[in-house]
């Protein structure tokens, strides 16, 4: 399942645990625990940027390292359990 320009599903939105001091995925079901580099992807997921994007911003980020496999590793996992989806049109 590969995203040309992937988007959180209507009702998911990312949270900050205060208290556990931990982000998390809130969906209708439940939450998911992400770690930083999720929530780094995920913030990025707006429905402009395109995979390609996403994975440039992110190797910027990290000293120019190739990491458009793992962005597109990730995304399919959440994308299976339907909380990123392709952005419409």
């Amino acid at each position: 399942m590969a995203f040309a320009r992937p988007r959180l599903a209507t009702g998911v939105r990312l949270h900050h645990d205060k208290v556990r001091e931990q982000h998390v995925l809130l969906f209708p079901e439940g939450a998911l625990v992400l770690n930083e580099t999720a929530v780094e992807v995920l913030e990025l997921c707006d429905g402009e940027r395109t995979l390609d994007d996403i994975a440039g911003v992110l190797g910027e980020r990290y000293e120019g390292a190739d990491v458009k496999d793992d962005v597109s590793e990730l995304l399919d996992g959440i994308g299976e359990r339907g909380l990123v989806v392709e952005a419409d049109g």
